[in-house]
């Protein structure tokens, strides 16, 4: 999404333990996991932004699906029922950080075990946090959302763009104006 605007980047992996602390919320594991990367990631004299997704349902923080079971069962408790996405982005620079969070509401209708079986088998679901992509197949079972939809996708792109404006990091359309 980044590129779409014209930013010119590279990308690392963060190596992080990424288990939820006991009694953590999903926007507050969200903005460590973005924090915590960002952490990982910083080098001297580079702006680094990273960022964090995850869905929660009833509170509860699902993580990516560790096998075809629990991806399954993923689907299964998302099918007619609303749940929250929760991304975080922040930016380093030097000993300067900041985030940003967002959190929307999305509202699933209803998944058939047979759309739900041929959904996992396609791969699409296998590293996505809460076992979908909105942007994919599963957008078919989206009745509606209240929030970003790029932030559900994984990265809040309105905020994302202020806060490394903050940076003085500017699309290079808006940077050339």
């Amino acid at each position: 999404m980044l590129a779409e605007l014209g930013f010119a980047f590279d990308t690392a992996a963060a190596d992080i333990d990424e288990t939820p602390q006991p009694g953590e919320t999903g926007p507050d594991f969200a903005k460590r996991m973005a924090e915590t990367k960002a952490r990982a990631l910083a080098r001297p004299g580079m702006v680094v932004l990273a960022a964090d997704t995850d869905v929660t349902l009833d509170d509860v923080i699902l993580g990516k699906p560790r096998d075809r079971a629990h991806g399954l069962d993923m689907l299964r408790a998302l099918s007619g029922r609303s749940h929250h996405v929760h991304s975080a982005v922040a930016v380093i620079h030097e000993t300067v950080m900041e985030t940003i969070q967002t959190t929307t509401r999305v509202d699933m209708g209803e998944i058939a075990p047979a759309e739900a079986e041929a959904y996992w088998a396609s791969g699409e679901p296998a590293d996505k946090a809460g076992g979908y992509a909105i942007q994919g197949y599963a957008a078919r079972w989206v009745r509606r959302i209240d929030g970003s939809l790029s932030g559900v996708i994984g990265l809040p792109m309105v905020e994302t763009v202020e806060l490394l404006g903050r940076f003085g990091v500017l699309p290079p359309q808006v940077a050339a104006a």
